[in-house]
């Protein structure tokens, strides 16, 4: 088996890579990463072929047909949402993905690609997905494009994956774009009060890498399973939304502080206030259920 990740370098996908590596042992895993988010580091103990460079560049996906792939999960993208400059998002995220579907046309390669909860903006919670997508930002209408050019093909074969807010190993490298449990913990282990917007109320549905990558695996096992009918983009979540007052709370209890949060007011006029998954769909097609509970995933990252 020939599988190709893009952005293999990234807090995602380098969970993916490292665990697809310890599963299929005899798996050919290839990365390509541009290195502009992704980091070597995220990598020690990777094995395969790491290819430098962006989805972007035609010239160098195109030189990748001819090398067999059965499978490619394209994570590659943009992801810091406060980007604003649209045409390179869309450079990258939409026209970096036309380019990787070439590619798996060519191979007959079915394709993992990740979406994002993000296309939802603030639309009603729990967030199916058929209910009509309200982008806030450059980056998930870039995502929205994604999804409607994988639901007007058949082929190559495709799942999508909305992943709602990830969090745990690996995303120390990502900077202001890493999860707000990594951020308010970073400041709580100095002794800083977290720093939230008004009044901490804002939900999210908070999954734990691990579980998302066994998703993203699941999501390949069922393309190789000549299911589910035609593409489709799913949900991966755990259906429970947590509000970061009670993050706090839990980081106070992992790290054994007591510090209270300080309040300020929200710059964003993009932000999602309520992030939360339906799951049915997951289930039904995926045969996913997120094994971690905020509790028990917050508590086996920080305490590692």
């Amino acid at each position: 088996m020939k599988i190709l990740v893009t952005g293999g370098a990234g807090f995602i996908g380098s969970n993916l890579a490292l665990e697809l590596e310890r599963r299929f042992a005899s798996a050919a895993i290839t990365i390509l990463d541009d290195f502009l988010q992704g980091s070597t580091g995220n990598l020690e103990g990777f094995r395969g072929e790491i290819i430098k460079g962006g989805v972007e560049d035609e010239k160098l996906v195109e030189s990748l047909k001819g090398k067999g792939f059965d499978f490619i999960y394209h994570l590659a993208a943009i992801t810091d949402t406060t980007v604003s400059d649209e045409k390179r998002m869309m450079t990258v995220n939409v026209d970096g993905f036309k380019n990787i579907l070439g590619i798996a046309g060519h191979e007959k390669a079915s394709v993992i690609y990740a979406s994002s909860a993000g296309v939802y903006g603030n639309g009603p919670a729990p967030m199916k997905e058929t209910q009509k997508v309200s982008p806030l930002n450059a980056y998930s209408v870039s995502k929205v494009r994604m999804d409607e050019i994988a639901l007007s093909l058949n082929q190559p074969r495709m799942i999508g994956l909305r992943y709602f807010n990830v969090y745990g190993p690996g995303e120390s490298r990502k900077g202001k774009s890493a999860s707000m449990i990594w951020q308010l913990a970073c400041r709580m282990k100095t002794g800083s009060p977290p720093r939230i917007f008004k009044y901490g109320e804002q939900r999210r549905d908070l999954i734990h890498v691990s579980d998302v990558v066994q998703a993203t695996i699941r999501a390949m096992e069922a393309l190789d399973k000549d299911g589910p009918e035609r593409n489709v983009s799913v949900n991966v979540g755990t259906g429970v939304a947590t509000d970061f007052n009670r993050v706090i709370e839990i980081l106070n209890s992992i790290l054994g502080t007591d510090l209270k949060p300080e309040y300020f007011d929200n710059p964003y006029d993009f932000y999602q206030n309520h992030t939360q998954a339906d799951t049915a769909l997951a289930a039904k097609t995926l045969g996913f259920k997120a094994r971690y509970s905020i509790e028990e995933g917050m508590r086996n990252y920080l305490t590692l």
